[in-house]
């Protein structure tokens, strides 16, 4: 695959200044740094290639032999067709950017630059657990038991990945530098060493339980408390309990997404509560108490004599406790009157009875809509 222009790659012209191409560089690998974008591939590519061309064009020397030859300058005798980038795009974001635990803009944008310095502790990964709950467990509060598979520190070598009785050793590759030296065409390159991987040192003996890694995979059960007034959406957080940390690293944690299932009878807007309930022609028109039920039990409501469908009741503090501790909402009741349906001749009779006796007083909607609506009907 043709290799892009260096200075395609850093959306930079070929006149570019120093301070504009280490702008630029900057940019794009805070965009597609692989903390950043977790699991991405395509990222973690672009990342690479962004770090090679900014090796590249940020030396002088190293410029003026791409600007003249491109990517044939790294292709000569010793530099096996490779590339002009040589230095781990890690530790060149680290110079860059001033990290690798000395603060700076590093933390800022990922929480701390140990997690790319491979002679030191690494923090283990964060997880994601997606899970659904009941209505009423969101409403009211539960505890869940989680089973989740992750990899968690060997018991064997308690995490050392070292066997028993065994240690580490200087490693022969870089004789304990941690980097490499290469020549690559006209240039001497160096690079984290790809045996100890930047430790300086290596196991002497790997532990047969977990290969030297100092994790195995692990089926684990976790206890989580879900609080009142969750929704579909909302993440909590079990601290410790994600993937273990790497050589005395601490463990990530475990992030647990929720997703609510609907219920049969309740809706909810926000910290309220939405309840549709029948009721009969005759306490809607005589007026009459009407029970309801609630997530607390139920509750009784007054229906006032004429009540129309689709009015709704408010229950004070019958609804959803917020999250954030800001009150308890409440329980909004909507009546929809039941029209009768399937009478029998007896039950006909009598409402016809009971509509000749019925006048524009007795419905004051229906005379209102007539008397505006009349002069459609001529």
């Amino acid at each position: 695959m043709a290799k892009r222009d260096y200075y395609e790659v850093l959306g930079v012209s070929k006149s570019a200044s120093e301070d504009e191409i280490k702008k630029a560089y900057r940019k794009k690998a805070v965009e597609f740094h692989p903390d950043k974008n977790p699991d991405d591939k395509k990222a973690e590519d672009k990342f690479k290639e962004v770090g090679e061309a900014y090796e590249v064009l940020s030396d002088d020397q190293k410029r003026a032999a791409y600007d003249s030859m491109g990517h044939a300058a790294f292709d000569g005798p010793g530099g096996g067709g490779s590339h002009g980038g040589s230095v781990d795009p890690f530790d060149l974001f680290n110079q860059v950017f001033g990290g690798s635990g000395g603060g700076g803009i590093f933390e800022q944008f990922f929480g701390g630059g140990e997690r790319r310095d491979p002679s030191g502790a690494q923090r283990g990964a964060d997880l994601r657990y997606d899970m659904e709950i009941d209505f009423e467990e969101a409403v009211l509060g539960c505890e869940k038991k989680i089973s989740i598979t992750k990899l968690d520190g060997c018991e064997k070598c308690n995490g050392s990945g070292a066997a028993k009785d065994s240690g580490r050793k200087t490693c022969s590759t870089c004789g304990g530098h941690g980097q490499v030296v290469s020549k690559r065409g006209f240039f001497r390159m160096q690079q984290t060493c790809p045996q100890c991987e930047g430790q300086g040192s290596v196991l002497e003996r790997p532990c047969v339980g977990c290969r030297g890694s100092g994790r195995i995979d692990k089926k684990s059960t976790i206890t989580l408390k879900v609080p009142e007034g969750v929704s579909t959406g909302t993440r909590l957080r079990s601290g410790g309990n994600g993937e273990a940390g790497v050589r005395g690293g601490s463990n990530g944690d475990l992030y647990v997404v929720l997703h609510v299932r609907p219920h049969e009878i309740f809706d909810r807007d926000d910290d309220d509560l939405l309840c549709d309930v029948p009721i009969n022609f005759v306490t809607a028109a005589m007026g009459g108490e009407l029970k309801v039920p609630t997530l607390s039990g139920s509750a009784s409501i007054k229906i006032p004599a004429g009540t129309q469908s689709g009015t709704t009741f408010r229950l004070k503090g019958r609804g959803v406790k917020n999250l954030q501790g800001y009150g308890t909402g409440d329980l909004n009741v909507k009546v929809n009157v039941e029209v009768p349906a399937r009478l029998n001749n007896e039950q006909k009779a009598k409402l016809k009875e009971f509509a000749d006796l019925c006048g524009d007083e007795v419905n004051p909607q229906s005379a209102g809509f007539l008397e505006k609506a009349k002069d459609f009907f001529r």
